[in-house]
């Protein structure tokens, strides 16, 4: 990945988002994963006008797929993606309401181009788009080798926890709402849903992503009645690379303006390797405030000192 290019793959999405209750297969999660990040990369982010295209050559390069395989994947996608729904609940006049929504708006697929065209639906772009609520981020590339739309899931749910390490308890129930099991006949006996679904899904997650994760089940009796998660970091995230530095960064520091932290902060941020490094101030907080956090630290010369190349490269000049 060239420099500077890393946030192309972030996944972005607002809490509500993250916590519905949906069921989507394998294919249908990758695409509205790809198409959220896409979205997000371009000028014109998400709109009822210029649909996000995902070409089958960048499905089968992100996901190791062949290249028929790709193909298949994005013409059976326009056949079953336009019918999928969602359900989350949202405060109104203090009340909670249960909202039911369309993941896409308008799909096609050009047999021509070999590509698959998306507008998502106000909801989906509402809640990976606006950056004054609760959101989770992730790289795309840490589920892009999971083979189980559960573990795909799981992985979501649990990296929304990424400032403590540990989940609260889930309910057996709304675990599997969650995870993509709204028929209650299926995988309905214990040992089937944790061979099939549960067990499958941490051990892929522990072998293909960069966290390490392990369950605990919740009782009543003899009855398991949820689950809890702890995960922790695999390795340590990567340092912001130390490049080498203009020996002028301290005067360069004395003439940075707070308009100009201020507006650096929002702009690193948004920056991936920013947010690897700094996932511990996140947590599940707003861009908003971690824009603040940052700004503050700009306004120490050993923490700008440290972010200098990336001020550099988001523009910043004395």
């Amino acid at each position: 990945m060239k420099k500077g290019k890393q946030m192309s793959q972030q996944v972005v999405k607002d809490n509500v988002l993250i916590n519905a209750s949906y069921s989507l297969d394998l294919v249908e999660q990758r695409i509205i994963l790809q198409g959220i990040v896409k979205s997000r990369d371009t000028e014109q982010g998400f709109n009822a006008l210029n649909p996000v295209r995902i070409h089958a050559s960048e499905y089968e390069k992100l996901y190791g797929v062949t290249k028929d395989g790709a193909y298949k994947a994005l013409k059976d996608a326009v056949l079953s993606l336009f019918e999928r729904q969602f359900s989350f609940t949202e405060l109104q006049d203090e009340k909670l309401k249960v909202v039911k929504s369309r993941w896409v708006s308008q799909i096609a697929y050009v047999d021509d181009l070999a590509e698959i065209q998306i507008i998502f639906s106000p909801a989906v772009a509402s809640m990976c788009s606006r950056l004054e609520r609760h959101f989770t981020s992730y790289d795309l590339e840490q589920v892009a080798q999971l083979t189980s739309k559960y573990a795909v899931r799981l992985y979501e749910l649990v990296i929304a926890w990424k400032a403590t390490g540990k989940t609260p308890v889930f309910k057996l129930q709304d675990f599997r709402d969650k995870i993509g099991l709204l028929d209650e006949n299926e995988y309905s006996t214990m040992s089937n849903f944790k061979k099939f679904v549960l067990d499958l899904a941490v051990d892929q997650i522990n072998e293909h992503t960069d966290i390490k994760l392990t369950y605990e089940q919740h009782k009543k009796g003899r009855t398991i009645t949820g689950f809890s998660f702890k995960f922790k970091q695999k390795v340590k995230p990567k340092k912001i690379e130390q490049q080498q530095r203009d020996p002028n960064t301290a005067d360069l520091f004395t003439k940075m303006t707070d308009a100009q932290r201020h507006l650096f902060a929002h702009k690193l941020a948004h920056d991936a390797r920013v947010q690897s490094e700094y996932s511990h101030l996140i947590g599940t907080g707003s861009y908003e405030d971690f824009a603040r956090l940052l700004a503050d630290k700009l306004a120490e010369e050993k923490h700008f000192k440290t972010f200098y190349p990336l001020l550099v490269e988001h523009g910043f000049q004395a």
